[in-house]
């Protein structure tokens, strides 16, 4: 995992134990697996999630079942490790900003590299740090090349 903070170089340690979890989720869900990645999100109605396929979530049961249909979608996704441009906390309260990098079948297509630009907040939940919200999106060319 590549990560740059704005405020240490050391993850606290529980921190890094989870964003390796999000990372192994992550590959699972790339797979057709959606329940790693469900797991690792906060109850209750805070979560929120802006899709990088369109759907936009409010709340723990809405987020997760949006998953089981993200995860149909593909299959076959191979080594999806996401490499961070910034993690951030403070007290109970995380950020990552990066990439999510993967090939994969979409909707039964052939394999195809695909790039996500995507933002997670992670909240400590009863001692766990959880997902709370995920802001992802196929990036754009950038005009100015």
């Amino acid at each position: 995992m590549t990560t740059t903070t704005t405020t240490t170089t050391d993850l606290p340690a529980d921190l890094h134990m989870a964003l390796d979890r999000v990372a192994d989720a992550l590959t699972a869900i790339f797979t057709g697996d959606p329940a790693p990645y469900a797991a690792m999100w906060a109850p209750g109605t805070q979560p929120t999630l802006f899709g990088a396929w369109g759907p936009t979530e409010k709340g723990h049961d809405a987020v997760v079942t949006t998953f089981d249909w993200v995860a149909s979608r593909f299959s076959d996704g191979i080594g999806c490790r996401p490499s961070y441009e910034v993690v951030d906390w403070s007290g109970d309260l995380a950020y990552t900003v990066g990439h999510e990098e993967v090939e994969v079948r979409v909707d039964g297509g052939p394999p195809a590299p695909m790039t996500l630009r995507v933002t997670h907040v992670l909240r400590r939940v009863d001692g766990e740090w959880r997902l709370v919200h995920r802001h992802a999106d196929h990036p754009p060319e950038d005009p100015r090349r």
